[in-house]
């Protein structure tokens, strides 16, 4: 009888235990709505030979010929970000990064870029990186970080292709949910 107990009493400890190291792995019913929720506008315009004053990107690197989808191709960006689509707007925030081509077989890129924020809305930084797969209607990287307003932020930024002119400009409708709030 005592050994029956005490084989009772084990099997408890040890459900109990795995139920409670269960319990802590599982996601946050909180968090499956945002704690804040946005849409602002990425506009960029590619250097050319006559835009100085206006470009806000430059490719670094040209396609070494690997394919038809400039493969290889590194472009530094500087851009402005408007909450609507008009890029004549006060821009709420500047995109700074890069992204570069690398897909030999369709359209491709991956981006790595802070969006700096000096408005009277927002302070801080939120840091976004993830593959643009070019060719779908949506296309979602992810929130890694961010500083003041977005102290350790982490979320989704939903892309989509606003306006595109060919390499010489292009929007993007930028839909970002972030998850984790401070």
């Amino acid at each position: 009888m005592v050994r029956q107990m005490k084989s009772f009493l084990f099997l408890f400890i040890v459900l109990v235990l795995s139920e409670t190291v269960m319990s802590a792995r599982k996601p946050s019913k909180s968090q499956s709505k945002p704690c804040k929720n946005f849409v602002l506008y990425y506009h960029d315009i590619m250097f050319g030979v006559d835009d100085v004053q206006n470009a806000t990107s430059a490719a670094v690197t040209n396609p070494p010929g690997l394919g038809n989808f400039k493969f290889g191709k590194l472009v530094i960006f500087d851009d402005p970000v408007t909450i609507d689509k008009n890029y004549q707007s006060e821009p709420v925030a500047r995109a700074q990064g890069f992204y570069f081509y690398d897909m030999k077989n369709d359209y491709n890129a991956w981006f790595s870029y802070t969006l700096v924020f000096n408005s009277t809305q927002h302070k801080g930084t939120l840091n976004i990186m993830g593959a643009d797969l070019m060719m779908e209607k949506t296309r979602d990287l992810s929130v890694v970080g961010g500083t003041g307003d977005f102290f350790m932020s982490r979320g989704i930024v939903t892309f989509e292709t606003d306006t595109f002119e060919g390499a010489k400009y292009f929007r993007v409708k930028m839909d970002i949910k972030l998850y984790d709030c401070y």
